[in-house]
């Protein structure tokens, strides 16, 4: 699903909800594409579709409804962080637009919250921002940015994003906070397109 995702190619927009393994016991949660939604856990799927129907809600949204995560969160003993807006970018050809040099610190904030939620975790650093990648569900290769606060409103977000879709060599996906308006304008500058919204559920 997340391969055809990134080649533009979405599950019918029925409002139904497909019901899937966990793909790794790290990662549980639910993706929502455009009418259609997708819960990845290893609990009963007869116990997700009947907690959808008591909903009585809008089902074209019902399992980012906060009841429905709510009610996921408990039955799973699990904590979850926000709603992320996901977006993919496609691989890019030739060199970065700025230079890179590859950084191994794990005591670096970004690299230890990404080695917490991703495997195979690589960062590199710009002046005055740092670019992370790893493999996070399904083993999709994701990226994150940080920027300096005094290197902050000159493009530098936008060039590593754009920088990331040249070390990628396959679709390289983002998720970001909605409310994060500064990064989602900068990923979308850099060519990535939001293919829909996802909450993860973390272990304690």
């Amino acid at each position: 699903m997340l391969d055809a995702a990134a080649n533009g190619v979405f599950p019918p927009p029925d409002g139904g909800t497909t019901v899937v393994p966990q793909p790794s016991p790290r990662d549980a949660g639910v993706m929502a594409f455009t009418a259609h939604s997708v819960v990845f856990t290893d609990e009963d799927p007869a116990w997700v579709y009947e907690t959808l129907r008591a909903l009585d809600c809008d089902l074209l949204a019902a399992t980012m409804n906060p009841r429905f995560l709510a009610a996921l969160l408990q039955r799973t003993g699990r904590v979850t962080e926000c709603v992320d807006a996901v977006l993919v970018g496609s691989p890019l050809a030739g060199e970065p637009p700025l230079p890179l040099k590859e950084i191994a610190d794990p005591a670096h904030p970004r690299i230890a919250y990404a080695r917490r939620r991703r495997d195979d975790v690589r960062a590199w650093t710009a002046q005055g921002g740092v670019l992370v990648m790893g493999r996070g569900v399904a083993g999709r290769l994701e990226v994150s940015v940080e920027i300096d606060e005094e290197a902050r409103h000159r493009g530098l977000g936008r060039n590593l994003v754009t920088a990331a879709r040249h070390l990628a060599g396959e679709p390289l996906w983002a998720q970001v906070a909605p409310g994060n308006a500064r990064s989602v304008r900068a990923f979308q500058a850099a060519g990535y397109r939001q293919v829909g919204a996802e909450a993860l559920l973390r272990t304690r």
